[in-house]
Protein backbone atom coordinates (compact mmCIF):
# COMPACT_ATOMS: atom_id res chain seq x y z
CA UNK A 1 0.00 0.00 0.00
CA UNK A 2 1.03 3.56 -0.73
CA UNK A 3 -0.29 6.54 1.50
CA UNK A 4 0.48 9.85 1.46
CA UNK A 5 -1.04 12.92 3.96
CA UNK A 6 -1.85 17.01 2.37
CA UNK A 7 -2.59 18.55 4.98
CA UNK A 8 -5.16 16.48 7.19
CA UNK A 9 -6.32 14.27 4.39
CA UNK A 10 -4.47 11.54 4.21
CA UNK A 11 -4.57 8.92 0.75
CA UNK A 12 -4.23 5.11 0.65
CA UNK A 13 -4.20 3.42 -2.43
CA UNK A 14 -3.63 -0.68 -3.23
CA UNK A 15 -3.02 -1.01 -6.54
CA UNK A 16 -3.21 -4.75 -8.25
CA UNK A 17 -3.09 -6.85 -11.34
CA UNK A 18 -5.94 -8.22 -12.93
CA UNK A 19 -4.72 -11.13 -15.08
CA UNK A 20 -8.57 -12.36 -16.43
CA UNK A 21 -8.60 -8.80 -18.48
CA UNK A 22 -5.72 -8.66 -19.29
CA UNK A 23 -4.14 -10.25 -22.52
CA UNK A 24 -0.07 -9.69 -22.52
CA UNK A 25 -0.19 -11.24 -26.23
CA UNK A 26 -1.89 -8.59 -27.52
CA UNK A 27 0.25 -5.66 -25.41
CA UNK A 28 -2.90 -5.01 -23.11
CA UNK A 29 -2.42 -5.27 -19.16
CA UNK A 30 -5.28 -4.02 -16.53
CA UNK A 31 -4.61 -2.87 -12.75
CA UNK A 32 -7.41 -2.16 -9.93
CA UNK A 33 -6.71 0.25 -7.59
CA UNK A 34 -8.50 0.89 -4.36
CA UNK A 35 -8.56 4.51 -2.78
CA UNK A 36 -9.32 5.18 0.67
CA UNK A 37 -9.48 9.24 1.30
CA UNK A 38 -9.31 10.10 5.13
CA UNK A 39 -10.53 13.57 6.64
CA UNK A 40 -7.79 13.47 9.73
CA UNK A 41 -8.54 17.13 10.88
CA UNK A 42 -11.18 19.32 12.36
CA UNK A 43 -13.09 20.81 9.25
CA UNK A 44 -15.70 19.44 6.29
CA UNK A 45 -14.03 19.05 2.80
CA UNK A 46 -15.35 18.07 -0.67
CA UNK A 47 -13.90 16.67 -3.39
CA UNK A 48 -14.02 18.32 -6.51
CA UNK A 49 -11.58 17.22 -8.86
CA UNK A 50 -9.35 14.44 -9.91
CA UNK A 51 -5.62 14.43 -11.96
CA UNK A 52 -3.89 11.34 -12.95
CA UNK A 53 -0.10 11.06 -14.36
CA UNK A 54 -0.20 7.45 -15.47
CA UNK A 55 3.27 6.78 -17.31
CA UNK A 56 3.79 3.27 -18.98
CA UNK A 57 7.34 1.37 -18.89
CA UNK A 58 8.30 3.36 -22.32
CA UNK A 59 8.15 6.67 -20.58
CA UNK A 60 4.57 7.35 -22.35
CA UNK A 61 2.31 9.99 -20.51
CA UNK A 62 -1.21 9.73 -20.51
CA UNK A 63 -3.33 12.85 -17.84
CA UNK A 64 -6.53 12.29 -16.63
CA UNK A 65 -8.64 14.96 -15.29
CA UNK A 66 -12.09 15.51 -14.48
CA UNK A 67 -14.97 15.65 -12.24
CA UNK A 68 -15.14 13.79 -8.92
CA UNK A 69 -14.25 10.45 -8.67
CA UNK A 70 -16.17 7.39 -9.92
CA UNK A 71 -19.41 10.13 -10.84
CA UNK A 72 -19.19 11.63 -6.92
CA UNK A 73 -17.86 14.85 -5.39
CA UNK A 74 -18.10 13.40 -1.61
CA UNK A 75 -18.17 15.55 1.41
CA UNK A 76 -15.99 14.54 4.16
CA UNK A 77 -16.84 15.31 7.91
CA UNK A 78 -13.80 15.57 10.31
CA UNK A 79 -12.86 12.11 11.05
CA UNK A 80 -14.77 10.47 7.94
CA UNK A 81 -13.49 8.65 5.03
CA UNK A 82 -14.43 8.03 1.14
CA UNK A 83 -13.08 4.56 -0.72
CA UNK A 84 -13.19 3.68 -4.22
CA UNK A 85 -11.96 1.09 -6.81
CA UNK A 86 -11.24 2.19 -10.32
CA UNK A 87 -8.55 0.97 -12.79
CA UNK A 88 -6.97 1.85 -15.59
CA UNK A 89 -5.44 -0.22 -18.77
CA UNK A 90 -1.66 0.05 -20.16
CA UNK A 91 -0.13 -1.20 -23.64
CA UNK A 92 3.25 -2.78 -21.16
CA UNK A 93 3.56 -4.84 -18.12
CA UNK A 94 4.57 -2.06 -15.56
CA UNK A 95 4.11 1.58 -15.19
CA UNK A 96 3.18 3.96 -12.50
CA UNK A 97 0.35 6.52 -11.54
CA UNK A 98 0.64 9.61 -9.37
CA UNK A 99 -1.79 12.83 -9.04
CA UNK A 100 -3.67 15.27 -7.05
CA UNK A 101 -7.48 15.51 -5.86
CA UNK A 102 -8.29 19.42 -6.11
CA UNK A 103 -10.09 19.28 -2.33
CA UNK A 104 -13.04 22.48 -1.40
CA UNK A 105 -12.84 23.24 2.66
CA UNK A 106 -15.64 25.12 4.35
CA UNK A 107 -14.54 27.79 4.06
CA UNK A 108 -14.90 27.61 -0.04
CA UNK A 109 -10.80 27.67 -0.31
CA UNK A 110 -9.45 25.24 -3.33
CA UNK A 111 -6.51 23.07 -2.31
CA UNK A 112 -4.70 20.38 -4.06
CA UNK A 113 -3.96 16.88 -2.19
CA UNK A 114 -1.25 14.80 -3.13
CA UNK A 115 -2.24 10.98 -4.68
CA UNK A 116 1.23 9.03 -3.57
CA UNK A 117 3.24 7.95 -6.66
CA UNK A 118 2.31 3.64 -7.14
CA UNK A 119 3.69 1.03 -9.19
CA UNK A 120 1.84 -1.44 -11.24
CA UNK A 121 3.71 -4.74 -11.61
CA UNK A 122 2.74 -7.17 -13.61
CA UNK A 123 4.04 -10.96 -12.85
CA UNK A 124 5.07 -10.28 -17.39
CA UNK A 125 7.49 -7.62 -16.18
CA UNK A 126 10.93 -8.90 -16.96
CA UNK A 127 13.34 -8.94 -13.74
CA UNK A 128 16.36 -6.79 -14.23
CA UNK A 129 18.78 -7.45 -11.59
CA UNK A 130 20.95 -4.70 -11.33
Amino acid sequence: MYSETTRTIRVTVKPFYLEDQSSPAENHYVWAYHVKIENTGGEKVQLRTRHWRITDALGRVQEVRGPGVVGEQPVLEPGESFEYTSGTPLPTPSGIMVGTYQMEGAAGEMFDVRIPAFSLDSPHQPVRLN
